[in-house]
């Protein structure tokens, strides 16, 4: 609002003392002026809830993913629902959660990005199986939705939870994670980038906080 006062007190002043031509052109430049500040004050008010779980499948296809593995997760559905109506994406649904990574080498050998989705307490299923990247160095990318993070309520949950991005690291696994909608896409896309055009095992956490608290 002061700038708006501000503006106008100097058009005020402008147009004692200036040309025609000065005038003109002066015109152009506060209504990009205004028009900016307009903006800006929309851009400071828009309260709209960003679409984190849309994000998910919105990178994956940005990277021309063609093969998504995954276990069903309440976490994951949104992503899983449009990977499954997306006939340009092979989705295919695992038994357990290692299965996805040997899948993905075959992708990768058949010269397709794939990606596996899964929760923390199937990372523990993963930990053996993730030597076969780490000798082979085929890209993998993995996003794992939390348990036993934050105000876990199933006991079972929290061991695995807990432990989830340090058994990842000791296994060579670049891990982010994110706990802030704000955060899902940029981690998603440098994780993308580190795996598929560095040959990398990488994984997203996708935080309870971000997630939204569990109950029966």
């Amino acid at each position: 609002m002061v700038l708006n006062y501000i503006i106008s007190y100097y058009k005020f002043l402008y147009f004692q003392y200036t040309s025609v031509t000065d005038t003109l052109s002066y015109c152009v430049l506060t209504n990009a002026l205004n028009a900016s500040v307009t903006m800006d004050h929309q851009k400071l008010h828009d309260t709209s809830p960003i679409d984190w779980k849309t994000q998910v499948y919105d990178v994956l296809k940005d990277f021309d993913v063609k093969h998504v593995a995954y276990v069903p997760d309440a976490g994951h559905s949104t992503a899983i629902d449009l990977f499954e109506a997306d006939s340009e994406v092979t989705s295919v649904v695992l038994t357990t959660e290692e299965e996805g990574i040997g899948y993905l080498s075959g992708a990768w050998l058949g010269g397709q990005r794939g990606a596996l989705l899964l929760q923390s307490s199937g990372v523990g299923n993963c930990i053996n199986t993730l030597a076969l990247q780490n000798c082979s160095r085929f890209p993998l990318l993995m996003i794992v939705t939390m348990r036993g993070d934050w105000a876990e309520f199933n006991q079972w949950q929290i061991p695995m939870g807990q432990a989830t991005e340090a058994v990842l690291n000791l296994m060579s696994v670049i891990t982010w994670k994110a706990d802030q909608p704000e955060e899902v896409e940029d981690l998603l896309r440098g994780a993308a980038t580190m795996a598929f055009e560095g040959d990398q095992a990488c994984a997203v956490l996708l935080g309870q906080r971000l997630i939204g608290k569990k109950s029966w």
